[in-house]
């Protein structure tokens, strides 16, 4: 058995590619997994195995509201939790409940790269909205709100992807008011609301969700492929009763029952035992460490050429150089040089920000994050 692991764009052996918004082997957790499935299979009753129920199991519900009050720092219930395979088929899913053909669609500029072709797939229009340190530029929204209405907004409000700024608690309260004035939804990409290094970021989209009743406007995406491992494929919406009875209605629902029945199972021991505490735990402590790696790195290689700001979490650092760079043609350079990157322009419908990149510190230890970015800085230096 080959000891590297496969996956989409996984870069060649001896490549350092800061591409990869991945967690690297070290981080992926067998040995809880082992103890969850384990802890569950002992006990399970054959039933478990079944369909289950179209929300999700209420005591995988039960288990992550908990988890979730304990973390957001105020109640969730798990009436308001809604089992999904992640945030990208949670995403596919709103857009199949919320929009039609033909329908716009705001996003932040820059904003995640993989979200423009899920919108684009349901012929969704999309109109981006500026971002700054504070994350979206709420008076910005309101102008384009004049012009257009929107079926929703979608933000990442937390170390945001790829800018790594986080929505400010003030914004968070203006966008809710905007969207009950102007009837649209927000739909909050909270990934990575639990991946703080220093300070915790302001109340997570499913908190105000929780407190805005029968018909709020707020979808709250969360997700174990940040926290626990990419392969669980499970993740939830936390929303209103109304949104959640509009979710419920889908057609696939009605055929399978739960999205993914089993591993919900096994998550719920990894809560119940404390192992997802753990290593929660776990993965800031590591993460931090490579924060301030590639921290330290770029400002010994890139000081001067490029700007950044040190993201608080999250998994990625965004550059910006000179206005007369163009980091898409730069691509083939980094990859002689056994590096790489995402170039500036993937996260703009527009096609902007030739001269900026994104670095990801997710998937290499601090030796190979140092030795990374010296590749790339004689790749930038020419």
């Amino acid at each position: 058995m080959s000891g590297r692991l496969n996956f989409d764009q996984a870069p060649p052996p001896g490549h350092i590619n800061f591409g990869v918004g991945q967690p690297s082997a070290d981080l992926l957790p067998v040995e809880l997994m082992r103890t969850a499935a384990e802890d569950f299979l002992r006990q399970a009753h054959p039933l478990e195995l079944n369909y289950g129920i179209k929300q999700g199991d209420l005591r995988f519900r039960e288990s992550l509201a908990g988890f979730l009050s304990h973390h957001y720092g105020t109640p969730a219930q798990a009436q308001s939790l809604f089992l999904t395979c992640g945030n990208s088929q949670a995403l596919d899913f709103v857009c199949s409940q919320f929009t039609q053909p033909g329908d716009t669609v705001f996003v932040e500029e820059p904003s995640y790269f993989l979200a423009f072709q899920i919108f684009r797939d349901h012929g969704l229009h999309i109109v981006s909205i500026a971002t700054d340190e504070n994350g979206l530029d709420v008076e910005q929204l309101e102008v384009e709100l004049a012009r257009v209405k929107p079926a929703f907004l979608y933000t990442i409000p937390s170390f945001q992807n790829p800018g790594g700024q986080t929505l400010s608690a003030a914004r968070r309260l203006r966008l809710v008011e905007l969207s009950r004035e102007y009837e649209f939804l927000v739909v909050a990409d909270e990934v990575y609301q639990l991946l703080f290094y220093y300070e915790p970021p302001p109340a997570a989209f499913g908190s105000l969700a929780e407190e805005q009743g029968e018909d709020g406007t707020i979808l709250s995406l969360g997700s174990f492929s940040k926290i626990l491992a990419p392969a669980l494929r499970l993740g939830w919406i936390q929303t209103s009763p109304t949104l959640l009875r509009r979710l419920l209605e889908n057609a696939s629902l009605s055929s399978s029952g739960s999205l993914n029945h089993f591993t919900s199972h096994v998550v719920r021991h990894a809560i119940d035992l404390g192992l997802q505490d753990q290593h929660l735990l776990a993965l800031r402590a590591a993460y931090r460490g490579r924060v301030e790696a590639m921290d330290r790195a770029l400002r010994k290689h890139l000081d001067g050429m490029a700007h950044w700001r040190k993201p608080r979490g999250g998994y990625f650092f965004w550059l910006e150089l000179g206005q007369d760079a163009d980091m898409r043609s730069l691509r083939q350079a980094a990859s002689d040089h056994l590096t790489g990157f995402q170039p500036g322009p993937v996260f703009s419908h527009r096609g902007g920000f030739a001269n900026c990149l994104r670095l990801s510190f997710a998937h290499y230890g601090e030796d190979d994050i140092a030795e990374g970015v010296q590749r790339l800085s004689r790749v930038l230096h020419g």
